[in-house]
């Protein structure tokens, strides 16, 4: 049997036609990159545990009334999910100061900001994801005004959820990136929750002990990547406590 058309492939995911129109296969890999892809490595069961987490994001927020694309997880690599438009933004929510945020405005890192705040990256590998306003988002096209204030809404609903999820289990929720996506039914269109939920779009950090559980341990050389990221599936569930995860991915024609 002939093996599925690949449509796009990026750093962390590969996707795939669906099995049925309006669907797609999201295959998540190994690799991480940082830097924007000047730093790379393979981390031996990162796709698993990203597929895993992922998923229990996006359940989470289904049952509490946010729209996103995941329709079911197909095995430890790949997930189905809803085809949609994406808007070329990065929607970055951050509650603490940190990364380019520290170092931009010269805050110390963990410092608590007074609320959430709200950023926009344009997505563009070549340059650099550079941030940008809502002038720029207005100007070029992107995104219109309600669609600018339902992305507002989605991403401080999805920060409602991420934060009180974590914190129930010991992890305070810096910083998370999300992407947003178009569906059409008929002539109404919606925006919904795309991409992925995972450490590797989230900062998470250990709430006692201050321990880096996210990409920064691969940015930074803070130890093991899939320790850090087994360790927040197994707070959260997702795992067992005495398991970690199985190495290569099995595709599914």
């Amino acid at each position: 049997m002939a093996r599925r058309k690949k449509i796009y492939e990026g750093k962390a995911k590969t996707l795939y036609e669906g099995p049925e129109p309006g669907t797609i296969v999201q295959y998540f890999k190994d690799d991480a990159t940082a830097f924007n892809a000047e730093k790379k490595d393979v981390i031996e069961g990162k796709g698993v545990l990203n597929n895993l987490l992922s998923e229990y994001f996006m359940l989470g927020l289904t049952n509490i009334g946010v729209p996103n694309h995941f329709l079911k997880r197909l095995n430890m690599r790949e997930q189905l999910v809803r085809s949609c438009e994406i808007i070329p933004l990065e929607v970055i929510v951050r509650n603490y100061a940190a990364g380019s945020m520290s170092k931009r405005l010269g805050i110390e890192e963990g410092t608590q900001l007074p609320r959430p705040i709200i950023e926009y990256c344009y997505k563009d590998d070549k340059l650099g994801d550079p941030l940008v306003t809502e002038e720029h988002i207005a100007a070029f096209g992107w995104a219109s005004q309600q669609d600018m204030d339902d992305i507002l809404s989605l991403a401080l609903r999805v920060n409602d959820f991420l934060a009180g999820v974590m914190y129930g289990v010991g992890i305070k929720l810096i910083d998370f990136k999300i992407e947003i996506g178009r569906v059409f039914e008929g002539d109404y269109q919606r925006l919904i929750v795309a991409d992925e939920i995972s450490p590797d779009s989230c900062r998470l950090w250990d709430i006692e002990t201050g321990r880096h559980l996210d990409k920064d341990v691969f940015r930074r050389d803070l130890g093991s990547l899939t320790d850090a990221y087994t360790e927040v599936a197994k707070r959260l569930g997702v795992m067992p406590k005495s398991s970690a995860p199985q190495g290569k991915p099995t595709l599914i024609n």
